[in-house]
């Protein structure tokens, strides 16, 4: 039976381990790029986003690249929120306490640890600005199953939507397009708002407010270039030649290049202060600065830690919870994505589609006492309640031990090192041992028995004091040591579970015979007890 991907298409098995997506020298997918920002103004924008719109956004995508290389802002506030989110824990849950499914998660843990995670991460999150990524997985059989090697950013312009839904990313060819192969790539979408991939990223906002600083730079440039400095005068006298004023301003000229002249006495050069400079200064930073705080509650929802502006008493703590909240849907958003176009398909590749798969979770840890939980938890379960193991381990995010590891144990606890699961473990070995009478360490303290008297011939043996005496002295101390050598074992288990595995592998071996006798004993006092209280009431 085929694979089939989530939306019902055959698995290429032979294109998995392939790269397909990969630059091409003189094919449509080329890595130089346009430079639409160039001579950019608001007609020419917004002819690119209307392009975009019709499904040609190699334009869009290039000047979302050209912004961020040139409005140290926004690529502050972006980097800032996709390194936040890159820079999460990853935990792995399993799908259930079956061993297949736990040792799917310790592969997927393991594969969770690689350095290179958190640039692959990064590069995925370039989402959030143009409104989506797509990354190209590079799966590896060396080990006789698939296992993704590395994920591959690809550059967006190598691909391009249906023109049918505008939602569908397809692969570009030289000739055309094809269909994107199903456990192939991630298409990452992170919504700034709703509506389709190329209408939904932050970039086509923020091209707005670059656009219009960028001209409030420019004459912020052209106005410190005009009245940075003193406008300089130069007089010259009625009867000057045209030599004369020629150097004359020669000289002037070269005071703003050179800040230095020569010209003769009978000259002169004034210079004249602008005295509104600094107010119209301020003017520029101010709507500078204006369209940076826009792009700050745009990107991050907040200004209070980039531009220093809290607003009011607490305010700061409030704008840091409005970018915690944002961080956490990212996270889930990737986390979403992840887990159905990763974990999914590596799940489905090596053990088919009716395989559970793990599942992995991208947050940050929240502010929680693991020991309050624990100790509640403890309480539970001595009440009775039934906890999964791997739960309480993915909470303290500790991986399931393997045969060959070391086992921790409380202090005190005599346990032999781990031995291989085919072997009887340690601590039942020592206590396997038959049990002897001469092993008690004491004997049991039996209530007062009450005496009563009796006529019959069994009146000795039944009179309390003759028969429960002996009857202590025999059964006291073999029973105490069965119950020394129980709580010895469970001292020694780590858990409930490991103590009745001890019980039942030591029962065997364990001496009743001194106990049985006691029993038959005391069963045969009291048969004749009856057979001879019997006997007095039918003399009566």
């Amino acid at each position: 039976m085929a694979l089939l991907d989530a939306f019902g298409r055959p698995i290429e098995r032979a294109t998995l381990t392939a790269e397909i997506a990969a630059p091409t020298y003189g094919g449509v997918r080329t890595p130089m790029t346009g430079h639409p920002g160039d001579g950019l103004d608001p007609n020419k924008l917004a002819a690119i986003l209307r392009e975009a719109e019709s499904g040609n956004a190699t334009s869009y995508l290039e000047l979302a690249e050209v912004i961020e290389e040139r409005d140290p802002h926004y690529t502050g506030v972006l980097s800032t929120r996709r390194r936040s989110v890159s820079q999460l824990d990853f935990t792995v849950e399993a799908a259930s306490d079956d061993p297949a499914d736990v040792a799917r998660a310790d592969e997927v843990r393991q594969w969770l640890r690689r350095d290179e995670l958190a640039d692959e991460v990064f590069d995925m999150l370039d989402a959030i600005g143009k409104g989506y990524s797509i990354t190209e997985i590079i799966w590896d059989m060396s080990m006789g199953q698939f296992q993704p090697s590395r994920l591959e950013y690809r550059d967006p312009r190598f691909f391009e939507f249906d023109r049918t839904s505008f939602a569908r990313p397809l692969l570009r060819i030289d000739g055309g397009t094809r269909e994107l192969p199903g456990f192939k790539f991630i298409t990452t979408r992170l919504k700034a708002k709703s509506g389709l991939p190329l209408r939904s990223g932050l970039a086509r906002i923020a091209m707005w407010s670059y656009l219009f600083k960028a001209f409030t730079l420019r004459d912020w440039a052209i106005f410190s270039a005009t009245y940075g400095q003193p406008i300089r005068v130069g007089r010259y006298d009625t009867g000057a030649s045209e030599d004369d004023r020629r150097k004359l301003f020669q000289a002037v000229a070269n005071i703003a290049g050179d800040c230095a002249a020569i010209i003769p006495q009978s000259m002169q050069i004034e210079f004249v202060e602008a005295g509104n400079v600094g107010a119209s200064s301020d003017l520029y930073e101010k709507r500078a600065d204006w369209f940076d705080r826009q792009v700050s509650k745009l990107v991050l929802g907040q200004t209070a830690t980039t531009d220093a502006v809290t607003g009011g008493l607490g305010s700061g703590k409030e704008h840091r919870q409005v970018q915690e909240d944002i961080e956490r849907a990212d996270a889930k958003a990737l986390q979403a994505v992840v887990n159905a176009q990763l974990i999914r398909p590596w799940t489905t590749l090596n053990f088919g589609p009716d395989a559970k798969s793990p599942r992995v979770i991208i947050g940050r840890p929240e502010a929680e006492d693991l020991s309050l939980w624990m100790e509640g938890v403890g309480k539970a379960i001595d009440r009775g309640m039934r906890v999964s193991e791997s739960e309480v381990r993915d909470k303290f995010g500790l991986a399931d031990p393997d045969a060959k590891d070391r086992i921790l144990h409380p202090m005190g606890a005599q346990i032999a090192p781990a031995t291989p699961p085919d072997a009887p473990n340690d601590a039942v070995k020592r206590f396997s041992a038959p049990l002897k009478r001469s092993d008690a360490l004491s004997g049991i303290v039996a209530p007062q028995a009450q005496e009563r008297p009796s006529d019959g011939p069994l009146s000795e043996l039944t009179s309390g004091k003759p028969f429960i005496a002996p009857m202590q002295d025999q059964v006291g101390p073999v029973v105490q040591a069965m119950i020394d050598r129980i709580f010895a074992m469970s001292e020694s288990a780590s858990d409930l579970p490991e103590l009745r595995e001890m019980i039942r592998e030591a029962y065997p071996s364990i001496d009743t015979s001194d106990l049985t006798e006691a029993i038959t004993s005391a069963l045969t006092v009291a048969a004749a007890s009856g057979v001879e209280a019997a006997a007095g009431e039918t003399d009566a």
